[in-house]
């Protein structure tokens, strides 16, 4: 039988265990050849600066690799060093680069990688560069569809595509009333001219300048005591 203090390591050990945070990827890269980044995703904080010494760092670790030799290598000194890895796919002018924790699947993460590409694929009919840099908020949202705070979401990318369709069929649904009100907000704005020019002759100017008494100067200079 087991006795009381045995039981409460074993129950401190238990919590212990579920405090520790899950492995998770600390950012996704897109970059071309040249090293332009077309999309980053960090979600570890690092400023403005430190964010493009790790593009730049990311790129050249895995732009000089041979195109025959695997698809994943340890962090770059600014990311992480050796407790985190670099994984990456080669699509024809992009890199798509996730950098995750030292004990995530390889093979799992190349998994992701192709389900997000494929997805863009879909998404855009043939995705192209330029597509990641005129659709960035679209871009953003499917992979945010796959990944939230470094953790995976969903990998079934029919899933992932009914989820899309239903937010465009949303916004869809939602844009005669967005563009009705855009309308009559520009007829309001393209008749208040009309407005004013006849509200102004409907005052009567003359009239009322005629209307108007001043006060007798000469009285009021005998008024004034000095």
């Amino acid at each position: 039988m087991m006795c009381r203090r045995q039981l409460s390591e074993c129950q401190h050990l238990r919590c212990s265990s579920l405090d520790t945070p899950p492995t998770m990827i600390k950012a996704i890269l897109v970059f071309n050849n040249h090293g332009k980044p077309r999309l980053t995703k960090f979600y570890q904080y690092f400023n403005e600066e430190m964010q493009q010494q790790i593009i730049k760092e990311t790129f050249q670790l895995v732009s000089k690799r041979d195109d025959n030799v695997c698809n994943f290598l340890e962090g770059g000194s600014l990311i992480g060093g050796a407790d985190y890895k670099l994984i990456y796919r080669h699509y024809a002018t992009l890199y798509f680069v996730f950098c995750v924790d030292s004990s995530e699947s390889e093979l799992g993460i190349l998994d992701l990688i192709q389900v997000f590409v494929e997805t863009l694929d879909k998404c855009f009919e043939n995705v192209c560069e330029l597509d990641l840099i005129f659709h960035v908020d679209k871009v953003h949202y499917i992979l945010n569809e796959l990944v939230m705070g470094g953790m995976v979401l969903e990998t079934n990318m029919t899933e992932i595509i009914t989820r899309i369709e239903d937010q465009n069929k949303l916004e869809k649904q939602e844009g005669p009333y967005n563009s009705a009100s855009t309308s009559s907000l520009k007829a309001g704005l393209a008749a208040a001219p009309a407005r004013a020019v006849s509200a102004v002759k409907n005052m009567n100017l003359p009239q009322q300048i005629k209307d108007i008494k001043l006060p007798d100067l000469p009285a009021a200079i005998k008024d004034l005591k000095f």
